[in-house]
């Protein structure tokens, strides 16, 4: 393997191992759900937007493989601080990754999913988080889950 697949790879196995922002966001105005009934993933997204609709706290819950728990760590990371159309254009490029393979020259953790290309029916739980973050977004706040 590559220097840079082996690097690729141990950002996969580290956010799966040592997943960041997992847990309900207690502060959470908006959250959406998302389900892989063909593998049996789930996801729900807890987001905390501030005064200008931007993410200021963003977590979640679920269970699956390890590509989706680690690309739904890897997505909280990325969309902290973002608004709608932000999180919408870093999803479009975290999609175009994983289903080409096609990823940046420069390193990118969101590259390290490029592999998923190669597994048509793991692109499902790659993307999993990232539509319901979006799904969350789109709701009016607040839109708190019920407890």
């Amino acid at each position: 393997m590559s220097d840079l697949s082996d690097l690729y790879q141990s950002v996969i196995l580290d956010h799966n191992k040592r997943p960041r922002n997992r847990g309900k966001l207690p502060t959470a105005t908006r959250y959406a759900t998302g389900d892989n009934p063909t593998c049996g993933d789930n996801c729900t997204v807890y987001i905390h937007t501030d005064a200008a609709d931007r993410i200021d706290g963003i977590s979640f819950e679920g269970s699956g493989c390890a590509i989706s728990q680690a690309s739904a760590s890897l997505m909280t990371t990325q969309l902290k601080g973002k608004n709608l159309p932000e999180a919408e254009a870093a999803y479009k490029e975290f999609a175009e990754i994983v289903k080409t393979g096609n990823a940046p020259e420069e390193f990118n953790e969101l590259a390290a999913f490029a592999g998923v290309h190669a597994y048509p029916a793991r692109i499902k739980c790659a993307t999993l988080s990232w539509h319901a973050a979006i799904d969350a977004l789109k709701q009016p706040a607040p839109n708190v889950e019920p407890k």
